[in-house]
C-alpha cells in the first residue's frame, strides 16, 4: 500500500469541507497530519486548478480570507453564493 503525499492528504481533506462552511490553513494542516504546515497548505492550493476541490473553503486563522489563484474578489462572491457570511469587509 502507498502511502499518500501531504498534497494528496490536503486535497482529501479540502474535499470534504461541505458548501457554506470553511476551514483554516492550520485546520487543513492539522487534519492532513501536519500541524505546522499551515504556509504548506496555502502554497498548494494556490496551484489547485481541479473544481472538485474547493480550495476557496479555505481561509485564514484571523478571519480573513487568504489567497486564491482566481483572485480575492471571486473567493469572496464564491463563499458568499454558498452562504458563507463574511464578517470583514477589509484586507481580504
Amino acid at each position: 500500500m502507498t502511502k499518500k503525499t501531504f498534497t494528496e492528504r490536503v486535497f482529501e481533506v479540502v474535499r470534504k469541507i461541505p458548501k457554506g462552511k470553511v476551514l483554516t490553513y492550520k485546520e487543513v494542516a492539522e487534519k492532513a497530519g501536519s500541524p505546522l504546515a499551515s504556509r504548506a497548505v496555502g502554497n498548494i492550493l494556490h496551484t489547485n486548478h481541479d473544481p472538485d476541490i474547493p480550495c476557496h473553503r479555505v481561509i485564514r486563522s484571523d478571519g480573513k480570507l487568504g489567497g486564491y489563484n482566481k483572485g480575492t474578489i471571486k473567493k469572496r462572491k464564491i463563499l458568499e453564493e454558498e452562504g458563507c457570511k463574511i464578517l470583514q469587509r477589509s484586507g481580504l
